[in-house]
Protein backbone atom coordinates (compact mmCIF):
# COMPACT_ATOMS: atom_id res chain seq x y z
CA UNK A 1 0.00 0.00 0.00
CA UNK A 2 1.19 3.50 -0.83
CA UNK A 3 1.85 5.86 1.91
CA UNK A 4 0.01 9.51 1.41
CA UNK A 5 2.44 12.14 -0.25
CA UNK A 6 -0.46 14.55 -0.62
CA UNK A 7 -3.74 16.12 0.14
CA UNK A 8 -5.63 18.02 -2.29
CA UNK A 9 -8.60 20.58 -1.51
CA UNK A 10 -11.72 21.74 -3.05
CA UNK A 11 -11.99 25.60 -2.48
CA UNK A 12 -15.39 26.44 -2.04
CA UNK A 13 -17.53 24.67 0.44
CA UNK A 14 -14.32 22.76 1.64
CA UNK A 15 -12.08 25.43 2.77
CA UNK A 16 -14.64 27.82 3.17
CA UNK A 17 -18.13 27.99 3.28
CA UNK A 18 -18.46 30.45 0.16
CA UNK A 19 -21.60 30.16 -1.68
CA UNK A 20 -24.14 31.51 -0.10
CA UNK A 21 -22.83 34.60 1.73
CA UNK A 22 -20.45 34.82 -1.18
CA UNK A 23 -20.62 34.11 -4.53
CA UNK A 24 -23.84 34.33 -4.43
CA UNK A 25 -24.02 37.97 -3.19
CA UNK A 26 -21.13 39.11 -5.49
CA UNK A 27 -23.30 37.46 -8.44
CA UNK A 28 -26.33 39.60 -7.70
CA UNK A 29 -23.54 42.92 -7.02
CA UNK A 30 -22.52 42.36 -10.84
CA UNK A 31 -25.94 42.15 -11.85
CA UNK A 32 -26.75 45.35 -10.23
CA UNK A 33 -24.01 46.74 -11.25
CA UNK A 34 -24.78 45.89 -14.85
CA UNK A 35 -28.36 47.59 -14.86
CA UNK A 36 -29.83 43.84 -14.47
CA UNK A 37 -33.26 43.32 -12.61
CA UNK A 38 -31.87 39.64 -11.86
CA UNK A 39 -31.48 38.20 -8.30
CA UNK A 40 -30.29 34.82 -6.92
CA UNK A 41 -32.19 34.26 -4.26
CA UNK A 42 -30.93 31.44 -1.45
CA UNK A 43 -33.26 28.59 -2.81
CA UNK A 44 -32.42 29.82 -6.76
CA UNK A 45 -28.59 29.35 -6.00
CA UNK A 46 -28.78 26.29 -4.22
CA UNK A 47 -30.41 25.04 -7.66
CA UNK A 48 -27.66 26.57 -9.48
CA UNK A 49 -25.04 25.10 -7.72
CA UNK A 50 -26.10 21.83 -9.73
CA UNK A 51 -23.95 23.33 -12.47
CA UNK A 52 -20.14 24.10 -11.37
CA UNK A 53 -18.09 27.10 -13.32
CA UNK A 54 -19.33 30.60 -12.99
CA UNK A 55 -19.95 31.78 -16.23
CA UNK A 56 -21.39 28.02 -16.93
CA UNK A 57 -23.74 28.66 -13.93
CA UNK A 58 -25.16 32.12 -15.74
CA UNK A 59 -25.70 30.37 -18.42
CA UNK A 60 -27.39 27.68 -17.04
CA UNK A 61 -29.70 30.27 -15.54
CA UNK A 62 -31.09 32.04 -18.70
CA UNK A 63 -31.82 28.87 -20.48
CA UNK A 64 -33.66 27.32 -17.48
CA UNK A 65 -34.75 30.17 -15.52
CA UNK A 66 -34.71 33.68 -17.32
CA UNK A 67 -35.84 32.13 -20.58
CA UNK A 68 -37.40 35.25 -21.90
CA UNK A 69 -34.20 37.44 -22.00
CA UNK A 70 -33.06 38.65 -25.06
CA UNK A 71 -29.35 37.46 -25.16
CA UNK A 72 -26.32 40.40 -27.06
CA UNK A 73 -25.03 39.10 -29.95
CA UNK A 74 -21.49 39.38 -28.27
CA UNK A 75 -23.02 36.85 -25.78
CA UNK A 76 -19.61 34.75 -24.62
CA UNK A 77 -18.36 38.47 -24.01
CA UNK A 78 -20.93 39.71 -21.96
CA UNK A 79 -21.11 36.53 -19.65
CA UNK A 80 -17.36 36.57 -19.51
CA UNK A 81 -17.28 40.34 -18.44
CA UNK A 82 -20.74 39.48 -15.95
CA UNK A 83 -18.13 37.23 -14.27
CA UNK A 84 -14.75 39.34 -14.04
CA UNK A 85 -17.53 42.08 -12.58
CA UNK A 86 -18.56 39.19 -10.03
CA UNK A 87 -15.30 38.33 -9.01
CA UNK A 88 -13.96 41.77 -8.54
CA UNK A 89 -16.84 41.81 -5.73
CA UNK A 90 -16.13 38.42 -4.81
CA UNK A 91 -12.40 39.88 -3.78
CA UNK A 92 -13.84 43.02 -1.98
CA UNK A 93 -16.17 40.63 0.21
CA UNK A 94 -12.84 38.83 1.37
CA UNK A 95 -11.32 41.90 2.07
CA UNK A 96 -14.07 43.09 4.36
CA UNK A 97 -12.99 39.93 6.24
CA UNK A 98 -16.71 37.66 5.48
CA UNK A 99 -16.14 35.17 4.42
CA UNK A 100 -13.54 33.01 7.00
CA UNK A 101 -12.58 29.37 6.65
CA UNK A 102 -14.21 26.44 7.60
CA UNK A 103 -13.50 24.93 11.28
CA UNK A 104 -10.64 22.94 11.52
CA UNK A 105 -9.33 24.11 7.65
CA UNK A 106 -6.54 26.34 9.39
CA UNK A 107 -5.42 23.69 11.85
CA UNK A 108 -5.11 21.22 9.33
CA UNK A 109 -3.29 23.01 6.80
CA UNK A 110 -0.47 24.60 9.14
CA UNK A 111 -0.24 20.35 10.51
CA UNK A 112 0.21 19.34 6.94
CA UNK A 113 2.44 21.73 6.47
CA UNK A 114 4.85 21.14 9.92
CA UNK A 115 4.84 17.44 8.72
CA UNK A 116 6.11 18.10 4.94
CA UNK A 117 3.06 17.07 3.78
CA UNK A 118 2.73 18.47 0.11
CA UNK A 119 -0.43 20.04 -0.64
CA UNK A 120 -2.59 20.95 -3.49
CA UNK A 121 -5.81 22.68 -4.96
CA UNK A 122 -8.49 21.19 -7.30
CA UNK A 123 -11.16 23.61 -8.05
CA UNK A 124 -13.96 25.16 -10.90
CA UNK A 125 -13.47 28.98 -9.01
CA UNK A 126 -11.27 30.81 -10.53
CA UNK A 127 -7.47 31.58 -9.84
CA UNK A 128 -8.49 35.17 -8.47
CA UNK A 129 -11.28 33.93 -5.81
CA UNK A 130 -8.60 31.28 -5.16
CA UNK A 131 -5.84 34.51 -3.80
CA UNK A 132 -8.42 36.24 -2.70
CA UNK A 133 -9.49 33.59 -0.03
CA UNK A 134 -5.98 32.07 0.75
CA UNK A 135 -4.70 35.91 1.68
CA UNK A 136 -7.17 37.25 3.37
CA UNK A 137 -7.92 34.24 5.85
CA UNK A 138 -4.33 32.73 5.84
CA UNK A 139 -2.06 35.78 5.17
CA UNK A 140 -0.25 36.49 1.89
CA UNK A 141 2.40 33.47 1.48
CA UNK A 142 -0.40 31.26 1.99
CA UNK A 143 -0.48 30.67 -1.98
CA UNK A 144 3.21 29.55 -2.15
CA UNK A 145 1.73 26.73 0.45
CA UNK A 146 0.17 24.72 -1.89
CA UNK A 147 2.76 23.25 -5.21
CA UNK A 148 -0.20 23.39 -7.37
CA UNK A 149 -3.17 25.64 -7.74
CA UNK A 150 -5.49 23.72 -10.37
CA UNK A 151 -8.26 26.13 -10.94
CA UNK A 152 -10.83 27.82 -13.28
CA UNK A 153 -10.42 27.18 -17.16
CA UNK A 154 -6.82 25.16 -16.84
CA UNK A 155 -9.06 22.26 -17.63
CA UNK A 156 -11.77 22.26 -20.53
CA UNK A 157 -14.34 19.90 -18.48
CA UNK A 158 -15.06 20.99 -15.08
CA UNK A 159 -16.53 19.08 -12.01
CA UNK A 160 -17.92 16.67 -11.85
CA UNK A 161 -15.57 15.51 -14.90
CA UNK A 162 -12.27 13.82 -13.11
CA UNK A 163 -10.43 16.47 -15.25
CA UNK A 164 -9.01 18.91 -12.54
CA UNK A 165 -8.32 16.12 -10.15
CA UNK A 166 -5.97 14.40 -12.47
CA UNK A 167 -4.50 17.67 -14.17
CA UNK A 168 -3.28 18.80 -10.26
CA UNK A 169 -2.10 14.70 -9.59
CA UNK A 170 -0.22 14.69 -13.37
CA UNK A 171 1.58 17.94 -12.29
CA UNK A 172 2.59 16.51 -8.71
CA UNK A 173 3.80 13.35 -10.55
CA UNK A 174 1.87 11.54 -7.97
CA UNK A 175 -0.97 8.51 -8.21
CA UNK A 176 -4.06 8.46 -7.04
CA UNK A 177 -2.99 6.03 -3.93
CA UNK A 178 -1.02 8.38 -2.93
CA UNK A 179 -3.58 11.00 -2.46
CA UNK A 180 -6.61 12.26 -0.46
CA UNK A 181 -9.07 14.34 -1.56
CA UNK A 182 -11.40 17.01 0.19
CA UNK A 183 -14.74 17.89 -1.24
CA UNK A 184 -18.13 18.78 -0.01
CA UNK A 185 -20.62 17.92 -3.03
CA UNK A 186 -21.96 15.85 -5.14
CA UNK A 187 -19.74 17.13 -7.71
CA UNK A 188 -17.06 17.28 -6.19
CA UNK A 189 -17.45 13.99 -4.64
CA UNK A 190 -18.14 12.47 -8.41
CA UNK A 191 -14.64 14.22 -9.90
CA UNK A 192 -12.96 13.17 -7.05
CA UNK A 193 -14.28 9.14 -6.83
CA UNK A 194 -13.55 9.25 -10.91
CA UNK A 195 -9.99 10.10 -10.45
CA UNK A 196 -10.08 7.31 -8.12
CA UNK A 197 -9.27 9.59 -4.78
CA UNK A 198 -9.96 8.43 -1.34
CA UNK A 199 -12.42 11.42 -0.89
CA UNK A 200 -13.21 12.79 2.93
CA UNK A 201 -16.31 15.23 2.22
CA UNK A 202 -17.57 17.97 4.71
CA UNK A 203 -21.09 19.09 3.62
CA UNK A 204 -22.62 22.58 3.78
CA UNK A 205 -26.09 23.93 3.95
CA UNK A 206 -26.43 23.58 0.01
CA UNK A 207 -24.88 20.02 0.05
CA UNK A 208 -26.15 18.12 3.06
CA UNK A 209 -28.65 16.20 1.46
CA UNK A 210 -26.03 15.23 -1.70
CA UNK A 211 -25.65 11.84 -2.36
CA UNK A 212 -21.71 11.09 -1.29
CA UNK A 213 -21.40 7.40 -2.19
CA UNK A 214 -17.90 6.04 -2.54
CA UNK A 215 -16.58 9.25 0.13
CA UNK A 216 -14.24 7.69 2.62
CA UNK A 217 -16.79 9.57 5.31
CA UNK A 218 -19.16 12.73 5.20
CA UNK A 219 -18.93 15.15 8.30
CA UNK A 220 -20.33 18.18 9.03
CA UNK A 221 -17.68 19.86 9.44
CA UNK A 222 -13.53 18.98 10.02
CA UNK A 223 -13.89 19.83 13.99
CA UNK A 224 -11.76 21.02 16.24
CA UNK A 225 -10.22 19.92 19.52
CA UNK A 226 -12.74 21.47 22.05
CA UNK A 227 -15.74 21.26 18.64
CA UNK A 228 -15.89 18.15 17.45
CA UNK A 229 -17.15 17.26 13.84
CA UNK A 230 -20.47 15.12 13.51
CA UNK A 231 -19.93 11.47 11.81
CA UNK A 232 -22.86 11.46 9.06
CA UNK A 233 -21.25 8.77 7.48
CA UNK A 234 -18.61 6.50 7.50
CA UNK A 235 -16.06 5.40 10.48
CA UNK A 236 -13.98 8.21 12.12
CA UNK A 237 -11.31 5.82 14.04
CA UNK A 238 -11.82 6.59 17.30
CA UNK A 239 -11.27 11.13 15.71
CA UNK A 240 -13.24 13.86 17.07
CA UNK A 241 -11.42 16.15 14.58
CA UNK A 242 -9.51 15.79 11.35
CA UNK A 243 -6.10 15.46 11.44
CA UNK A 244 -3.33 13.46 10.18
CA UNK A 245 -4.14 10.35 12.04
CA UNK A 246 -7.51 10.59 10.92
CA UNK A 247 -6.70 10.93 7.51
CA UNK A 248 -3.89 8.34 7.57
CA UNK A 249 -6.22 5.78 9.41
CA UNK A 250 -9.21 6.72 6.00
CA UNK A 251 -6.66 6.09 3.37
CA UNK A 252 -5.03 2.72 5.17
CA UNK A 253 -8.67 1.58 5.55
CA UNK A 254 -9.74 2.83 2.16
CA UNK A 255 -6.76 0.93 0.43
CA UNK A 256 -6.92 -2.16 2.65
CA UNK A 257 -4.41 -1.97 5.57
Amino acid sequence: MSNIEALIFDVDGTLADTERDGHRIAFNLAFQAAGLDWDWSIELYGELLAVTGGKERIRFYLEKYNTSFKKPADFSEFVAGLHASKTGFYTKLMAQGKIPLRPGVERLLREARRAGMRIAIATTTTPENVTALLGYTLGGGALKWFEVIGAGDVVPAKKPAPDIFNYVMKKMNLAPEQCVAFEDSYNGIRSATQAKLTTLITTTGYTQDDDFSGAAIVLDQMGEPNAPFKVIEGNAHGHGYVDLAMVRALHKAAHGG
